[in-house]
């Protein structure tokens, strides 16, 4: 299913890298960016989140909130948080929900593996509603960072 802007943002309650539970709802009334990704610890994944970490700055002053998420388990999260120093919580989907739910999943990736979560980008509204979305078909590319700050400003 494809995400079209202006439609509310699908809701989902994921496990973080802290192990605390972090529902969409919480952010109501801030802005939120969504970052789906394949996999920690790869190196286009490591990229798309570093340069999140590397802009946090620009983010923190506009009301926004960062999630990174990914299938991977909440404790191979936490230590690819931890080893880059990522201010930002990352949240496992390992039941594969939001990534369904936003249509950021791959059926068949690399190696075999089934229900990885696609490279993607979504900006939520202060009323849960999509204002930006892009999902990339191809795992190399990277989401358009220029566009997704220009949303969030």
């Amino acid at each position: 299913m494809l995400i079209q802007i202006g439609q509310p943002a699908p809701q989902f309650t994921l496990v973080s890298s802290e192990l605390k539970a972090v529902s969409l709802s919480d952010f109501k009334g801030k802005k939120v960016v969504i970052h789906f990704f394949p996999m920690a610890f790869t190196g286009v994944c490591t990229t798309q989140l570093c340069t999140m970490r590397d802009n946090f700055g620009y983010y923190d002053g506009l009301n926004a909130q960062i999630l990174g998420i990914s299938v991977d388990s909440p404790f191979t999260l936490a230590k690819f948080k931890e080893e880059n120093n990522y201010q930002f919580s990352l949240l496992s989907d390992f039941n594969k929900e939001a990534s369904t739910a936003y249509g950021a999943i791959y059926e068949q990736f690399v190696f075999g593996l089934k229900g990885v979560s696609k490279r993607a980008a979504f900006v939520i509204n202060e009323n849960q509603e999509v204002i930006y979305a892009e999902v990339l078909e191809v795992a190399t590319d990277l989401p358009n960072f220029d566009a997704i700050a220009s949303v969030v400003k």
